[in-house]
């Protein structure tokens, strides 16, 4: 599965008012909820699976990137919420960098296949610094978005 099957236009947030990762996960959560990638009343449910895996571990991994994800099985099938930070984000990055790009993806309880393949594809792309550099160059989420289908393949 691929960024570009995960994300619609209305799921990229160009300018994350965030400061810190925890921020991050909830402006992302919100939008999954406006754009009714997630239930109302799944939301506090879900940001709850999320915040405990970043817990854990930070899934700031280096490079201005952050990718929060989580399985639940309040979803039923993989969704995503891609924000851009220009100030940068806190997000306890393995390099102690701010991070920048921030995507955040879900995936359906009992996937773990489907949840590691998803996850090294996001990375994968965003380790690409071409790819990197022109999603902070887009002015428009929309322009992001044909960015993430011309780099992200389908």
């Amino acid at each position: 599965m691929n960024l570009g099957d995960i994300l619609g236009a209305d799921n990229i947030l160009p300018a994350l008012n965030a400061s810190d990762r925890w921020q991050a996960i909830d402006e992302l959560i919100d939008n999954l909820v406006a754009t009714n990638k997630i239930k109302a009343e799944s939301r506090e449910a879900i940001a709850a699976v999320v915040k405990k895996r970043e817990t854990s571990m930070s899934t700031g991994i280096g490079f201005g990137i952050g990718i929060p994800h989580a399985s639940t099985d309040l979803i039923y099938e993989v969704v995503g919420a891609f924000g851009r930070s220009p100030k940068g984000v806190n997000f306890d990055a393995l390099d102690n960098q701010p991070v920048n790009l921030v995507m955040l993806f879900l995936v359906p309880q009992g996937q773990f296949q489907k949840h590691l393949h998803t996850l090294a594809n996001i990375a994968k792309l965003l380790h690409k610094k071409e790819f990197r550099q022109a999603l902070e160059d887009a002015p428009t989420a929309g322009d992001m978005y044909k960015i993430i289908k011309e780099f992200g393949g389908n």
